[in-house]
């Protein structure tokens, strides 16, 4: 057997044995991510919570942007929210920090740790579990344990005998140095304190409330710019409190902090509600139980134990964001920045559209469709709020951030696929519009370029020039091909109402990802206002965001015309040049070029890149030039060696649950690589048995038969016993419960055309 045969094979070496279904939240490791550039954080939270309690170790640069990075040797303090595996850093509001004798007000500095309140950890005196994370401050000898509620987080804090010792409140730290506009701070008696800030940085206009209370009484210290103030209210820019008392050896002292988007009363109100009495194993336990409901979505049995693990925790990481934005009476902060109240309505926000919409969204709709459906009618609300629907959704902020119009194809693959539990005709109206150059709209952009970013001058060639010349925007064939796939999405919307002059229109505008394909070079290309070609040319080339791609390079944006496979299938001539192509992008050099080399480009087999979203797709694409086998080779090769039970584990940004979901669904044996196509192409599953649990007692269940060591290919396809005839399973035909059953030989198998 050839080594790239026995790769393979070592995920599904006992596929013949019976194994039992794995205990899911035993087998989550949310430190997986927080090495390399996961940035993921590992600290407590629940599923879709607002709350996210976790170790801060860094502020600055690319890997801070998780606030936790794991060959960090000192912990900050823990802070109350973070953003799991994304590119740019915010959040790490309402810091908190134990200490025992005397410190500094500031953070301090590896050097200087006794100007402010940083210490040293060890890594062997840290757990971390879904809903629970504890660690022991070396430097003040103080057990931290973390837990939460959705919109509350409970810290318990077991002290030495110390004559000193109290908690730092920082309001001034933030990820990535976020700019604090202002800032106030309140001790309502001797157990509360309470305060607000308004901060701009990724999310321009943001806005975070506290309440907080102790089960020990304090006496508070005020600090503004570091220096200590009179009084027990202040407001500025950068304020600290400092509360003191004095404990007894393992005396546990307990603080409740609730937070909330709209006001300090909204943070008591969340408090209150959610922990109304001291019972930290409690919150714990609630935790946990809701941890175990969301990993329950999904069975496994088999596969070794790093498989499992690995398994849980993208299904563990895939349920983090969006995140609930709106407080326990209704109340939440719109995309204009009013205050609303609707008790029958749950906010989200974190919205990482141009990532999720390719596998985190298509997951959800399988497993949780009702949760799918609430996030599109927060979409809704936001374009009713805003007046255009999100690109990428922050703290109820417009960014502009990455390309693309992205909420069309969350809504339009759901409604593809009858799930419509929202208003199908603004639903109609915000995709469109989301696909026009509208610069006279009022919406509340924040920023010129948040406004430019959402309403690029791409939009307005597109529509008038038929294409977007690279000579007058940037990134252009990247958009061109996203609008290209978004146009397709709103044409399979407008042909499903009945709006056939929709659907015209945007068909001929999903055909335009045509005309950047050079055949001379076999490559998509970016165009002047002359027609001629951007040169020079190299494939290779990256420069990150400046030049005619998005976070890569040609190599790895020529394939993204998923909504129409055959199409450019067509432009490379046939299916055999297109899959002589397609075998190069994985077997060619993986040298990168260019001024600017993209970080994002991670993950490389050639010059195909794992690390990044663009990428997510195209190993599937064998199964359409009848190669399946390879599709089989590389699926595995990537779920094998680009996912580890590590904290480096996860071979780029995790972005919001994407990473996790492209594992998730391709370890059962699907992707869905066009969302509006309701069909998900056949790939190679990595364990025995996968079985989602679905209403009315059904199950879709996935099954190896015949696996092992010398079988690492798929001979046959079974759905409810039924051979395929083609390279697909429809979301219909999962939804109805169903048994997809993959035969495993040696050959390599067109295996939908049986002889």
């Amino acid at each position: 057997m050839t080594s790239l045969g026995i790769l393979l094979v070592a995920g599904i070496s006992h596929l013949n044995a019976a194994p039992e279904v794995v205990n899911a939240l035993k087998h989550v490791d949310p430190f997986i991510g927080t090495g390399f550039h996961g940035h993921t954080f590992p600290g407590a939270t629940t599923p879709f919570g607002m709350v996210q309690l976790s170790p801060d170790t860094r502020t600055s640069g690319w890997d801070a942007c998780g606030g936790y990075y794991h060959a960090d040797k000192e912990i900050w303090g823990f802070s109350h929210t973070h953003l799991s595996g994304t590119g740019i850093g915010d959040y790490g509001d309402v810091l908190m920090m134990p200490f025992t004798g005397k410190i500094g007000i500031g953070s301090g500095t590896p050097d200087k740790p006794d100007y402010g309140y940083r210490s040293s950890f060890d890594k062997k005196n840290q757990v971390a579990s879904p809903g629970y994370y504890s660690v022991l401050l070396d430097r003040f000898k103080v057990k931290a344990e973390l837990s939460a509620t959705p919109r509350v987080g409970i810290h318990r804090y077991t002290f030495p005998d110390a004559e000193k010792a109290g908690i730092v409140i920082d309001l001034k730290h933030s990820l990535q140095n976020r700019r604090t506009l202002e800032a106030g701070i309140e001790v309502v008696n001797d157990h509360e304190i309470r305060g607000w800030r308004h901060v701009k940085g990724w999310a321009p206009n943001r806005r975070i409330h506290f309440h907080a209370v102790f089960s020990k009484p304090f006496t508070a210290e005020l600090y503004s710019d570091d220096a200590l103030q009179k009084g027990g209210k202040l407001e500025g820019k950068q304020l600290k409190a400092k509360l003191q008392f004095a404990t007894t050896k393992d005396e546990q002292v307990l603080v409740k902090v609730g937070i909330s988007p709209v006001d300090m009363d909204g943070a008591k109100g969340n408090l209150t509600t959610e922990i109304p009495a001291w019972d930290f194993e409690g919150v714990v336990s609630k935790a946990k139980e809701m941890w175990e409901n969301q990993l329950s979505l999904i069975q496994i049995s088999g596969g070794s134990d790093d498989q499992q693990k690995i398994f849980y925790t993208a299904l563990y990481h895939r349920s983090i964001s969006p995140n609930i934005a709106s407080d326990v009476d209704g109340r939440y902060r719109g995309m204009d920045q009013k205050i609303r109240q609707d008790s029958t309505y749950t906010n989200y926000t974190v919205f990482s559209l141009w990532d999720t919409f390719r596998a985190q969204h298509p997951l959800h709709t399988i497993i949780d469709p009702a949760r799918d459906q609430a996030w599109i009618r927060t979409l809704l609300r936001k374009y009713d709020e805003g007046g255009i629907l999100p690109m990428w959704d922050l703290a109820s902020n417009y960014t502009g951030c990455m390309i693309g119009y992205h909420a069309v194809p969350v809504i339009v693959d759901a409604y593809a696929k009858g799930l419509r539990d929202f208003d199908q005709e603004k639903a109609m109206e915000a995709i469109v519009f989301s696909s026009k150059y509208d610069d006279k709209k009022p919406i509340p952009y924040h920023t010129d370029e948040v406004k430019n970013d959402l309403m690029p001058k791409a939009k307005l060639y597109n529509a008038t020039k038929g294409f977007i010349p690279a000579d007058l925007e940037l990134k252009s064939v990247s958009k061109a091909l996203e609008f290209a796939f978004n146009d397709w999405n709103i044409a399979t919307m407008a042909k499903g109402m009945g709006r056939e002059d929709v659907a015209k229109e945007y068909s001929e505008r999903a055909g335009r990802y045509r005309k950047y394909f050079d055949k001379e070079t076999g490559f998509m290309r970016g165009k002047k206002q002359d027609g001629s070609w951007v040169t020079p040319f190299t494939p290779t080339d990256s420069n990150h965001n400046m030049g005619d791609y998005t976070e890569g390079n040609a190599w790895q944006w020529t394939w993204f015309a998923p909504h129409d496979v055959p199409g450019l299938i067509e432009l490379f001539g046939g299916k055999e040049p297109f899959a002589k192509k397609l075998n190069e992008l994985f077997t060619t050099d993986s040298t990168l070029t260019g001024d600017e080399i993209s970080g994002d480009i991670t993950g490389l087999i050639g010059q195909y890149a794992h690390g990044n979203e663009p990428s997510h797709h195209i190993a599937y694409l064998f199964n359409w030039v009848d190669q399946p086998w390879r599709t089989q080779e590389l699926v595995h090769k990537i779920m094998t060696e680009f996912y580890q039970a590590t904290p480096g584990g996860i071979i780029g940004n995790e972005d919001c649950g994407q990473m996790s979901a492209w594992f998730i669904l391709s370890s059962m044996g699907i992707y869905q690589v066009a969302p509006g196509d309701t069909r998900f192409s056949i790939g190679i599953p990595l364990f025995p048995e996968a079985r989602i649990p679905l209403k009315d007692g059904k199950a879709f269940v996935v099954k190896i038969k015949d696996g092992g060591k010398d079988k690492p290919y798929v001979q046959r396809v079974t759905l409810n016993g039924k051979p395929l005839t083609a390279p697909f399973i429809d979301y219909a035909d999962i939804m109805s419960g169903a048994e997809l059953v993959f035969e495993m030989g040696d050959k390599k198998t067109v295996f939908w055309k049986q002889p």
